[in-house]
C-alpha cells in the first residue's frame, strides 16, 4: 500500500471509500446485473428527452457499481462491507456548453426529467462560456459489449473463503515473527452501459481486485519497530489473481515478486522475516548511488512524474487549485523536449490485459488504444479526451475519459502509463553486475512531489546495497531525491520484457468534487545512474 492509498483509507475512513448513493446489500446480490434490454430502453428515453429539449449532443451512462471490502487484523475480522450503487448520469451539449444531471430513478419519467435538467443547465452555462465545446468526432459502434477477461468472479467467492484466506495470512505472518499484521481484500465490479447520440450502445463489465497487507516487527528492548507491506499489485482481474500458482519473479537475493498471480501467505511470511531483519539493518550513508529499481517500486515514480504531468488538463492549469500544474508545458511538446534518455519510451495503454484501467471503451464511447507519450526520450504527446483533442491539433480522443460513478461527470483521467521494456536481453542479475556503488529498491513507500511534478522524493519497502556488482545486504532509511527530467535522462539500462510487471494505484484521486480511479503502471527493472540518496533517519542539529 503506497502513501496515497494509506492516507486515503486512514483519513476518510471506510465509508469515504464507498461510492456516492451506495447502499449495503447481501453478498449474494453482488453477482446480479441489470437486463441489457432494459438498459437500452432507459438510455433511449434519456437521449430522446435531451434532444427534444434542445441538446445537440447527449451521452448516457447507466451504471451498477459493486464493492466488497473484507478487513482483518491478527485473528479478528474488523469489517465486511458489501455495497451497491445504481443510477444514470446524463451529459449534454446545448448552445455550445456542457450540462450534466444524474438520478437513481430509472423510470422513464425519472430519466427524462434528468435529461431535461441537464439541458437546462447547459443552456444556463452557455451564457458564461467564452467558446463553444469542440468535440472530436467518434463514429457510432452500434450495440457492442466488452468484458474483463477474468476466470473467477471475486464477487461469487463466499465471504467465508475470503475471511479464511486473510486470517491464514495473518497467522502465517505472526508465526514467522511479526508482532502485528493487518490484511484487506478489496473487490470491485463496474457494470457500465454507455449510449450516445453518435449511435453507440456499449455494455461493459469491469473487475478489479487488491489484497494489501502490512506487518510490523518490534524490538521490545528498544521499542524500535519496522514494517513491510505486501508486494502484490492491484489488478484488473478476478479471484484467479490470488491462486498463487503462476510465474514468480525471484530477485538475485531471493526476494520473491509477483506478476499476474499472487501467493499472499508466502509473501506475508517473507514480510515478517524481512521486517524483523530491518530492525538490525545498517542505516544508509547519504550520497550518490546508481539505483536499480524493481517494477514494484518504479510504478509509483512513473505515476507521479510521468502519468500526472502528462495529463493535458493539468498541463492547461485546470487542476491547479487542487492538485497543481505541470512542468511539461505545451511548448515542450513542440520542441520535442528531452524528457529521458534515448532508451526511455513511456506509453499510455487502456487495452492492457490485467491492468486496472483496461477497458474496451472509455466513458465517452471512444475505443481504447495504446499511444506513446515519451518516444526514445522525446516528449511527443499528452493524454486527451474528446473536448481537448483540438487543442493539440488532433482529430480524435485518446480514449481516457472516466467517471467513478453514474452520479459523477466524466472527465480526463490517467491511462495506464508504462515504461517499455529494454529491447536487448538483460536480466536483473546482469544489470547489477555492472553497478559499482548502488542500491536495489523493491516495493513502493512514502513519497513527496511538488506542484509541478518536477522535484520529488521517493522511499520504498526493501533496500539492498550493491558493491562492486554484488548485493551486499539490507540497508535502511533510504530515500532518493530527483528532478523529473534528470531522473529519466539518467536511465542507463532496462531489463527485457521477461521481467515486465504491473504495479498500480487502486485509489487515485483527482478533481473537485474529488473522484477516485484505478490505474496500472508497468515496467521491467531499470537502472538510474548517479541519483542523490538521503538518510531519512538522520537528525539535523
Amino acid at each position: 500500500m503506497d502513501r496515497r492509498d494509506f492516507l486515503t483509507i486512514s483519513s476518510i475512513g471506510l465509508a469515504g471509500l464507498m461510492l456516492p448513493y451506495s447502499r449495503s446489500i447481501a453478498a449474494q446480490e453482488l453477482v446480479s446485473g441489470l437486463d441489457i434490454a432494459m438498459k437500452k430502453a432507459i438510455a433511449d428515453a434519456a437521449l430522446e428527452a435531451a434532444t427534444g429539449s434542445g441538446a445537440s449532443y447527449c451521452d448516457v451512462r447507466i451504471g451498477r457499481y459493486l464493492q466488497q471490502f473484507v478487513i482483518t487484523r491478527e485473528d479478528k475480522v474488523q469489517n465486511v462491507v458489501n455495497a451497491e450503487s445504481t443510477g444514470i448520469g446524463i451529459r449534454v451539449i446545448a448552445n455550445g456548453a456542457w450540462g450534466f444531471a444524474a438520478t437513481s430513478d430509472l423510470s422513464t419519467a425519472g430519466v427524462a426529467a434528468a435529461a431535461r435538467q441537464a439541458t437546462t443547465i447547459a443552456k444556463a452555462n452557455s451564457r458564461f462560456q467564452t467558446a463553444p465545446v469542440q468535440l472530436a468526432k467518434v463514429a457510432g459502434v452500434g450495440e457492442v459489449s466488452w468484458k474483463a477477461p477474468i476466470t473467477k468472479n471475486a464477487m461469487s467467492v463466499p465471504v467465508k473463503d475470503k475471511v479464511d484466506l486473510l486470517l491464514s495470512v495473518n497467522a502465517a505472518a505472526i508465526k514467522a515473527g511479526a508482532d502485528f499484521v493487518n490484511s484487506t481484500l478489496f473487490t470491485v465490479n463496474e457494470q457500465k452501459y454507455f449510449a450516445s447520440t453518435d449511435g453507440s450502445y456499449i455494455d461493459q463489465d469491469v473487475h478489479r481486485i487488491w489484497a494489501p497487507f502490512s506487518v510490523t516487527a518490534i524490538d521490545k528492548a528498544s521499542g524500535k519497530f519496522r514494517t513491510r507491506d505486501g508486494l502484490s499489485a492491484p489488478m484488473g482481474m478476478g479471484y484467479e489473481y490470488l491462486d498463487g500458482g503462476g510465474t514468480k519473479y525471484v530477485s538475485p537475493n531471493g526476494v520473491i515478486n509477483y506478476g499476474k498471480t499472487y501467493d499472499m501467505v508466502e509473501d506475508a511470511v517473507a514480510a515478517a522475516k524481512q521486517a524483523r531483519e530491518k530492525l538490525t539493518a545498517p542505516s544508509v550513508k547519504p550520497g550518490k548511488y546508481d539505483l536499480v529499481l524493481d517494477p514494484s517500486h518504479l510504478w509509483l515514480t512513473i505515476h507521479e512524474n510521468v502519468g500526472h504531468p502528462l495529463e493535458l488538463d493539468r498541463v492547461l492549469g485546470y487542476e491547479a487549485n487542487f492538485a497543481g500544474t505541470s512542468f511539461a508545458t505545451l511548448d515542450k511538446r513542440e520542441a520535442r523536449f528531452q524528457y529521458g534518455s534515448d532508451r526511455v519510451t513511456l506509453f499510455a495503454d487502456k487495452t492492457q490485459e490485467g491492468s486496472l484501467g483496461g477497458v474496451g471503451y472509455d466513458d465517452e464511447g471512444v475505443k481504447t488504444k495504446r499511444w506513446n507519450l515519451i518516444d526514445q526520450g522525446k516528449l511527443v504527446d499528452y493524454q486527451t479526451i474528446r473536448d481537448q483533442a483540438h487543442i493539440l491539433g488532433k482529430t480524435e480522443s485518446d480514449g481516457c475519459c472516466y467517471a467513478d460513478s453514474w452520479s459523477s461527470v466524466q472527465f480526463q483521467r490517467m491511462a495506464n502509463v508504462s515504461l517499455a521494456p529494454g529491447k536487448e536481453k538483460l536480466s536483473v542479475a546482469d544489470m547489477i553486475k555492472d553497478v559499482e556503488k548502488g542500491i536495489y529498491i523493491i516495493g513502493d513507500g512514502s513519497f513527496s512531489i511538488d506542484q509541478q511534478r518536477y522535484n520529488a522524493q521517493f522511499g520504498g519497502q526493501l533496500f539492498y546495497e550493491i558493491k562492486d556488482g554484488k548485493l551486499a545486504g539490507m540497508i535502511e532509511d533510504v530515500a532518493y531525491q530527483i528532478r523529473t527530467p534528470e531522473f529519466w535522462n539518467a536511465c542507463s539500462a532496462i531489463c527485457d520484457e521477461s521481467d515486465y510487471r504491473l504495479g498500480g494505484s487502486f485509489f487515485d484521486g483527482k478533481g473537485q468534487p474529488s473522484q477516485s480511479s484505478a490505474v496500472s503502471h508497468g515496467s521491467s527493472t531499470a537502472r538510474f545512474d548517479g541519483m542523490n540518496v538521503i538518510n531519512t533517519a538522520r537528525n539535523i542539529g
